[in-house]
């Protein structure tokens, strides 16, 4: 079993494209990460002209906060896209710096070259993003490594999050190594449009691992998600909101997912087992905050035990109130006074 499978919930800090094309800033999202305490820190790989033609328009969240001077001011995707591309040296001094720093280095591979770039640096796990859950032979790639896959399914409907699992399965790969990521393609992503509950239908429909890719603002929904059984959690973080860059706005600052982390792990704790039992930290309590029955009034030995001479009280270290049927109607062995535990 690997880290991911285990009852542990896997956090990716998704770093993403906001380095904005700049190698040192990169490595302080590695800083960022890892010491907020995230297991994985996810970068993205790709080939700018594998990925996009000179006519594939920005995304509205791009021309927002994604055009700068050096894309000519213009709505021009694949020169955005030539400006966040890093280069297989950046991939090598990011991994480097990620074993240094004690975190799992990983990233999005968006195109079949950077894909095997990948695979030949020796990652642990693969990914299919939300735009790729419709490519067949990018998903056959991804199989035939037999690593574990993550895979989000924004956008989708839970017809083609099946078709996927099913290429993925013809293609080799076995459930036990996927884990879907329920997720809303949008940067920020609305809250209306979250619909949290669909996880736990993807879990129930194929039964898979699940996790959640959030790109809502805010701690709330990851958290949620956690509590909802997520296994693994995808967020995006940055340096700065205020950089000028596509996913800036939509990510969390250092200190926000250093908190989501520490409520995570919190919740993870606090979510236990199935079990319901009297827990060692509660034990203590029992007697204080129960009640036993004691008398009412003064009974004498000999006396029917009745609803007028008995009551219960605090502590609840003698009889319960539970035997309360079996002791009415006895008699007293032998007197006892107002408040006195009552014995048989």
């Amino acid at each position: 079993m690997t880290e991911s499978q285990s009852d542990k919930v896997l956090i990716i800090a998704e770093a993403g494209v906001n380095h904005d094309g700049d190698l040192n800033q990169a490595l302080k999202l590695v800083d960022v990460a890892a010491d907020a305490g995230a297991d994985i820190v996810k970068f993205q790989s790709f080939h700018a002209s594998a990925l996009a033609t000179s006519e594939a328009e920005l995304a509205h969240y791009q021309r927002t906060d994604g055009v700068s001077e050096e894309d000519g001011g213009t709505g021009d995707q694949l020169a955005l896209l030539e400006r966040l591309q890093l280069s297989r040296d950046d991939h090598l001094v990011l991994m480097r710096h990620c074993a240094e720093k004690g975190i799992e280095f990983f990233s999005t591979a968006f195109d079949f070259g950077s894909l095997q770039l990948l695979a030949d640096l020796g990652v642990r796990r693969f990914k299919i993003p939300s735009g790729e859950l419709t490519n067949l032979p990018l998903m056959r790639r991804i199989a035939s490594f037999g690593e574990e896959v993550i895979v989000s399914t924004g956008m989708a409907e839970l017809s083609e999050v099946g078709a996927a699992i099913e290429s993925l399965e013809i293609a080799g790969l076995t459930k036990e190594k996927i884990t879907l990521l329920h997720c809303t393609t949008e940067y920020p992503a609305p809250i209306q449009d979250v619909n949290l509950h669909a996880m736990g239908a993807m879990a129930s429909k194929f039964d898979v691992r699940v996790g959640y890719s959030d790109h809502t603002e805010g701690v709330e929904v990851a958290i949620a998600a956690v509590a909802l059984g997520a296994k693994v959690i995808e967020k995006h973080f940055t340096l700065d909101k205020n950089l000028p860059g596509p996913d800036h706005r939509a990510s969390l600052e250092p200190v926000d997912l250093e908190l989501m982390i520490n409520a995570i792990r919190k919740i993870e704790t606090a979510l236990g087992s199935d079990q319901k039992m009297c827990t060692s930290s509660e034990k203590k309590n029992v007697a204080l905050v129960r009640k036993s029955i004691v008398a009412a009034t003064p009974i004498e030995e000999g006396e029917a035990f009745t609803e007028e001479n008995l009551t219960v009280k605090r502590p609840g270290t003698g009889l319960s109130p539970m035997l309360w049927d079996r002791v009415l109607g006895r008699r007293a062995s032998r007197s006892f006074q107002i408040d006195e535990r009552i014995t048989l």
